[in-house]
């Protein structure tokens, strides 16, 4: 059902890593460390600026595969990960875009699930990878079903 969207890419999205939402997003998941608040702290880091938490990609705008159809409901969040060739910096900007990596089924004694596995990328602007983000959505065999009816 998926395995024709694997390649699959939205277009690239500019995304500013701002200050304000860096901070927030640090505070709101208790990580306050200075080098993602602290101008004059981070001066004196290897980095010589502030930069975001690894999870703070996520909240990045990575576009839309417009022919990528999820279900509503009935997905579960597999798993993710993150791989950074280096930190986000607080003030650059990075182009986001998600591809489809891949679509199987593993049938269990619940049926037969679907893993549809895609891949958030962030890049520079001369398009050098920054980060990698890898997500697996199950999709449950009920839904997979009511989406082939």
């Amino acid at each position: 059902m998926y395995k024709d969207m694997i390649g699959k890419r939205s277009e690239k999205i500019l995304n500013p890593i701002e200050r304000g939402a860096v901070r927030n997003f640090a505070v709101s998941i208790g990580d306050e460390h200075p080098i993602f608040l602290d101008a004059e702290f981070a001066k004196g880091t290897r980095y010589g600026k502030n930069i975001a938490p690894v999870t703070f990609a996520r909240t990045l705008d990575f576009g839309t595969i417009e022919e990528l159809k999820l279900p509503k409901q009935g997905l579960i969040h597999g798993e993710q990960s993150f791989h950074y060739e280096r930190p986000l910096f607080v003030g650059e900007e990075v182009y986001c875009y998600t591809e489809v990596k891949d679509y199987y089924e593993k049938t269990g004694n619940s049926g037969t699930m679907g893993f549809l596995v895609t891949e958030n990328n962030g890049e520079d602007a001369d398009g050098n990878i920054v980060f990698k983000s890898r997500s697996v959505v199950i999709i449950n065999e009920a839904v997979r079903k009511g989406m082939n009816a």
